[in-house]
């Protein structure tokens, strides 16, 4: 299974940045932990802070991978164009965030781009991607 994480905006201070929300380890160190655990699957991890690469990642791999997890970041409650572009692409999506997002700062509880997505995991941490893609293989 060819399966691919896109992370959004802020999303490369994953271990720097406000550790009582998203812990202190990197997102590379944990992609490796997923890569090892899964490694009768091919990983990809993608990350960008611009909006128009993201949607090109969606549009470049919505056809030809069998799974897309997408945490847009901040772009989840104010992108209407990454939410067309999820809803336009073949490949399900699973919308993931590290925090609960029902929990914080009232504009998060809305998520643009969840409607287009096959589910959306929220709040357990970097544990969110690997229920991701255990909905996937399984």
């Amino acid at each position: 299974m060819k399966i691919i994480i896109i992370n959004g905006p802020n999303l490369n201070l994953i271990g720097v940045r406000e550790k009582n929300i998203y812990g202190e380890k990197t997102f590379t160190e944990f992609f490796a932990e997923l890569v090892v655990k899964f490694k009768g699957h091919h990983l990809e991890c993608f990350q960008s802070n611009v909006e128009g690469e993201i949607i090109n990642k969606l549009h470049e791999t919505g056809f030809t991978y069998d799974g897309i997890i997408l945490n847009a970041g901040g772009f989840s409650h104010t992108s209407v164009a990454i939410a067309d572009a999820v809803k336009a692409i073949a490949t399900p999506v699973i919308e993931v965030h590290i925090s609960n997002i029902f929990a914080r700062e009232d504009y998060r509880h809305i998520s643009l781009t969840a409607a287009g997505c096959r589910g959306v995991i929220s709040g357990f941490g970097l544990d969110s991607y690997r229920l991701a893609i255990e909905s996937f293989v399984r």
